[in-house]
């Protein structure tokens, strides 16, 4: 179907988690009659018979604008919310728009690795990271295709985000901050901040992490995760708070340094009187 303007096909990955199994399979039988009353298409579940775990989820969509229709449906949405508590999901093949090797040759790696006020001067200027010689923690560990395939149903957000801080490019502050960004298909998008001279221009690694998930169509997020190099949790600033709300909802929100968790919140919490569409 790669070559049709109107059917398209999608298949993605996904590893059960033990003991889910029966939950899955009515979360599955639950989507297909929902995919056929809303007329986006048909589903089939496909079991991997060398191992029990793992299912290929195959989508026959009636076409590209149903496809859409499909992801951005809150019934839809509710059910893959569900099942990412019971599975880890991969997108093989996204029949949405027309298939190209190098793309989704970039969006399977990007889907295996584990997603201005940091300019300020009242940050700390050091940037410990690890020590010589030291051994990272099993936590810490690089999350490559093979590791994560073996995991199934575990999706190490704080991982990714402690790996996209090192690609912060905080030349004026030395304050690095890594975020990482779970879409309600269980894609990551990570971000890093990135500073500038004129300090103003300088953007968050909430903010980078987002706008590069919007920028490749998602609009449903689960869960964000922000990492910094501090003993306190570091919770995001008033501009990605607004952002993350008005682009992701509720989110929970996940805080970290490069060691340990240091606590989970949902975005209402911090934001408790969001300025939103509704207030237009």
């Amino acid at each position: 179907m790669a070559d049709s303007d109107r059917s398209r096909l999608s298949v993605a990955l996904i590893d059960v988690t033990e003991n889910h199994t029966a939950d899955f399979l009515a979360l599955a039988r639950d989507f297909e009659k929902l995919l056929a009353r809303k007329g986006y298409g048909r589903a089939e579940m496909i079991r991997d018979e060398a191992q029990p775990l793992r299912f290929y989820a195959v989508r026959h969509w009636t076409d590209a604008a149903s496809a859409q229709a499909c992801h951005a449906d809150p019934e839809v949405q509710k059910l893959t919310a569900r099942l990412f508590q019971i599975a880890r999901v991969t997108h093989v093949v996204n029949g949405v728009r027309r298939l190209d090797s190098m793309r989704l040759l970039l969006d399977s790696q990007r889907s295996s690795v584990e997603a201005d006020r940091r300019a300020g001067f009242d940050r700390r200027v050091k940037d410990v990271g690890h020590h010589a010689g030291e051994r990272r923690t099993r936590r810490d560990r690089r999350l490559g295709p093979r590791r994560l395939r073996d995991r199934p149903g575990e999706i190490d957000l704080i991982g990714a985000a402690r790996r996209a801080r090192e690609n912060a490019d905080a030349a004026f502050s030395q304050f690095k901050v890594g975020a990482a960004l779970e879409a309600a298909d269980g894609t990551v998008f990570t971000g890093c901040n990135i500073e500038n001279a004129s300090y103003g221009l300088t953007i968050c690694a909430e903010r980078v992490a987002i706008y590069k998930a919007l920028s490749e169509g998602h609009r449903a997020f689960t869960r964000i995760a922000i990492v910094a190099d501090t003993a306190m949790p570091t919770p995001p600033c008033g501009a990605c708070r607004q952002v993350l709300w008005e682009f992701g909802g509720n989110l929970e929100i996940q805080l970290a340094n490069l060691t340990e968790e240091r606590g989970k919140h949902r975005l209402k919490d911090l934001l408790p009187h969001p300025f939103d569409a509704r207030l237009l």
